[in-house]
């Protein structure tokens, strides 16, 4: 665990975006970008350093693309500074990320408690997968600490949140949570895809950080990625080839996508502060405007106060912003007209320079049972909202507005 005096931490005192921004790569021919080493296998002048490689007592040097390759290093190290971690590890996608991390902390007779309001694809490995390895969880509303204190046996080894809910935009009190981890001596696992730079959970005390770099991260929509962000001996650990989950699971990030990825890392800083600045404004008008709104930057979100304390106020309150317009199929006019109106796309994912828009009951949290979506507030009339960077939100807000008008859900 990173080690932290939570009671003073504040993400005032740690900005990401300068550690990204301090990091100085060269490549080959001088070039500002680093070489792109495009090979799966790499050569040895000697037996003996093929052998030390192998063994991970060689450093500098690459064996083969799955254990590691030059530019998967780089993206790591960048993506390890933002997190204010030791070190990373990349993967070929989120779930690359999630699950072998999962694997390697959680045994045959573990348990894992984890927030009931997760990603689709996340909730599904967990209820469906890990049960074949006889792994078993338990879903808490990860908002009531004591709801998930009373969840944690003898048998648990991983406490699981994220940082922001998908898509109910629940917050983790992440301080809180790895308390609680702390006293049952388990391990915090937090997925901090939603609120990158806004958020630091390593330096609010968790053990492990994942992102999907497909998001928000990378941010043209055009690459899928994630990562793990921890301790340098857990990267170790994942990445043994003997029992390692990465190594053997081979979820390995391509070169040329990691080499991607890194590009856009470094306009990171400047996306987050766009795309808060448009949810905020878009979320208080359609409150105003008598909407179901649901944003962290609301004063009525009933975590606001406990985010507020969390993020970095320079980033705000992160680009992801649900709307509750009563019906499914008045949430599919309207994501229909919108998209017809050039107003963003019917799509899943998130993160993208125009808005995106999903109902996820029927989307990407179609994995959870109908009664347990209902259960957690998850209802058919629910639009997931990732917002773009336009340039003038309050005519985006008007071009929407509008829109609403014309199908009745404002007047």
């Amino acid at each position: 665990m990173i080690s932290v005096n939570q009671s003073s931490f504040t993400m005032a005192d740690f900005n990401p975006a300068d550690r990204i921004q301090d990091l100085q790569y060269f490549g080959e021919f001088g070039g500002v970008n680093p070489s792109i080493s495009d090979s799966s296998t790499y050569t040895f002048l000697s037996a003996k350093t093929m052998f030390d490689t192998f063994e991970g007592n060689a450093e500098g040097c690459y064996l083969y693309s799955r254990h590691s390759s030059p530019m998967n290093l780089y993206l790591g190290q960048a993506l390890a500074a933002m997190e204010g971690t030791e070190s990373a590890n990349v993967a070929a996608s989120g779930m690359g990320a999630i699950t072998p991390v999962l694997m390697q902390l959680c045994s045959s007779g573990d348990e894992i408690v984890s927030s009931r309001t997760i990603y689709g694809g996340t909730y599904a490995f967990m209820k469906n997968m890990l049960p074949k390895w006889k792994i078993k969880t338990h879903f808490v509303d990860i908002t009531k600490l004591d709801k998930v204190a009373a969840a944690i046996n003898a048998n648990t080894k991983v406490l699981y949140c994220e940082t922001v809910s998908n898509p109910l935009l629940e917050v983790a009190d992440i301080a809180g949570l790895a308390a609680i981890a702390k006293r049952y001596g388990i391990q915090l696992v937090v997925d901090n895809t939603f609120s990158p730079l806004s958020v630091a959970p390593a330096k609010l005390g968790a053990d492990v950080v994942i992102h999907s770099l497909t998001k928000f991260i990378n941010g043209s929509s055009d690459t899928v990625g994630g990562v793990v962000c921890a301790s340098q001996s857990f990267i170790n650990d994942l990445k043994n080839v003997n029992d390692g989950a990465s190594m053997l699971l081979g979820p390995t990030m391509d070169s040329l996508r990691s080499a991607s990825i890194l590009k856009n890392l470094r306009t990171l800083h400047i996306r987050m502060k766009q795309h808060s600045h448009n949810a905020q404004y878009l979320a208080q008008e359609f409150e105003k405007d008598g909407l179901k709104v649901v944003y962290p930057g609301l004063a009525s979100h009933p975590s606001h106060a406990i985010y507020n304390s969390m993020i970095n106020q320079e980033y705000g309150f992160g680009g992801m912003m649900t709307l509750d317009v009563g019906t499914l199929s008045k949430a599919n006019e309207l994501m229909e007209l919108l998209q017809h109106r050039n107003l963003g796309y019917l799509a899943v994912s998130l993160g993208f320079y125009k808005t995106l828009f999903s109902a996820p009951g029927t989307s990407t949290s179609s994995e959870i049972p109908l009664e347990e979506q209902h259960e957690m507030g998850l209802t058919d009339g629910l639009i997931r909202f990732s917002i773009g960077l336009d340039n003038d939100i309050e005519r985006t807000y008007s071009s929407m507005k509008q829109c609403m008008k014309e199908l009745g859900i404002l007047k």
